[in-house]
C-alpha cells in the first residue's frame, strides 16, 4: 500500500482567482454559490489527486462563511484531504482572501466535503489501493 500520508501531501490543492463584478452578489461580495462551486472544484481535483480514480461528491459538511470577500481582492483555495474511509475521503476546503495592494490575508471561508470512488459500474470502489 502507498504511503497514506505522502498521497495526501502529494494532493494538497491551491487554486488562486480574482473576484470580479460579474462572481459578486449585491452587496459587491463574492456570493456564495459561486464559493462553494470553487471549493466543490478544488476538492474534486484534491480527490482525484489523492485517488488517481473517479470519485462523485456525496456530501458537503460545515460550511463557514465566516468573513465576507469583497470584490477587488484575490481568493486562495486549498483542499487537502482530512480523513480517509475504505471507499471515501473528506476534503477540507479553506478560502483565504488577499487584499491586491497589501499583504493581509485573512481565512474567510471553511468547509468540508466527502467524495467517494466508483468504478465503470458506478458503485463505490476502494479509494486507495492496497
Amino acid at each position: 500500500m502507498q504511503d497514506l500520508q505522502a498521497l495526501i501531501e502529494k494532493s494538497e490543492t491551491r487554486i488562486c482567482k480574482a473576484v470580479f463584478p460579474n462572481t459578486t452578489n449585491h452587496y459587491d461580495t463574492l456570493f456564495g454559490g459561486t464559493a462553494l462551486q470553487l471549493m466543490d472544484e478544488a476538492s474534486f481535483i484534491c480527490a482525484t489527486r489523492f485517488s488517481r480514480k473517479r470519485v462523485v461528491t456525496v456530501s458537503t459538511d460545515k460550511i463557514d462563511f465566516t468573513t465576507p470577500i469583497p470584490q477587488g481582492t484575490i481568493v486562495e483555495l486549498i483542499a487537502r484531504v482530512d480523513s480517509v474511509g475504505k471507499t471515501s475521503c473528506v476534503v477540507k476546503v479553506d478560502i483565504f482572501m488577499e487584499d491586491m495592494y497589501s499583504y493581509q490575508r485573512d481565512k474567510a471561508v471553511t468547509g468540508y466535503f466527502t467524495f467517494v470512488a466508483v468504478g465503470q459500474d458506478k458503485k463505490p470502489v476502494a479509494i486507495v489501493d492496497n
